[in-house]
């Protein structure tokens, strides 16, 4: 069985979700890991690494997870959980998984339909039983613009950043498309850099004005 760190991570406000081991039921369904009968090990990688893992065992209707924590620095845990799977029809055909919520707060049952599960301490559970928030949540509106910009760059299969040089076109994606994600993506970081721009102006107006009062006092 696979091993977890401890606790919730540090800083201020409320953990990130993005900060958190998750599973995610449309992954899992993908990759085929929720099929009746099906056996195996789920793993969290790091720089080409294995970090931590789990066993699953998958029924029609639920899926079984085994695992160790530590929280703490205390000893390891062993811990034993059933997440309950409904499937939901879809507006064209089809049905589509999600996880019942097995957490409990306050003495009642979760029970909320989600995606997503999150183990920041011993059990996997919805982010609204962790607490935990989006770091969109807590984002300035130039963090969002450069992350809009971020997120173009990789979906063309490039690295974040305006530092980095821009992606070619991927295999397979018309040319009109590309253009078109390039001109909007440079758009943005051309926002992004302009913003910067005039925060950094402002700073040094702050500071020029702060050294000019201290040099009157003086």
């Amino acid at each position: 069985m696979g091993g977890f760190g401890s606790g919730r991570p540090n800083g201020s406000g409320r953990p990130k979700a993005e900060s958190c081991r998750s599973l995610d039921v449309n992954r899992l369904h993908h990759e085929g890991c929720l099929r009746a009968g099906w056996y195996g090990i789920w793993q969290w990688m790091r720089d080409g690494e294995r970090v931590a893992w789990i066993n699953l065992l998958a029924a029609f209707d639920h899926l079984d997870l085994t695992y160790r924590v530590r929280i703490g620095g205390g000893d390891w845990e062993d811990i034993s959980e059933s997440v309950r799977i409904v499937h939901a029809g879809c507006s064209y055909g089809g049905a589509r998984p999600y996880f019942i919520c097995p957490g409990v707060v306050k003495g009642r049952v979760c029970g909320r339909r989600v995606t997503r599960l999150y183990v920041p301490g011993r059990y996997f559970v919805c982010r609204h039983c962790n607490r935990l928030s989006y770091a969109s949540q807590s984002e300035g509106g130039l963090d969002r613009i450069l992350r809009r910009a971020n997120k173009m760059r990789q979906r063309l299969g490039g690295d974040p950043g305006m530092a980095s040089s821009f992606p070619m076109r991927p295999k397979g994606m018309w040319q009109r498309t590309y253009e078109r994600l390039r001109r909007r993506t440079v758009g943005i970081e051309t926002c992004a850099s302009e913003a910067m721009g005039r925060h950094i102006g402002k700073l040094k107006v702050r500071i020029a004005a702060t050294n000019r009062k201290r040099s009157f006092c003086r």
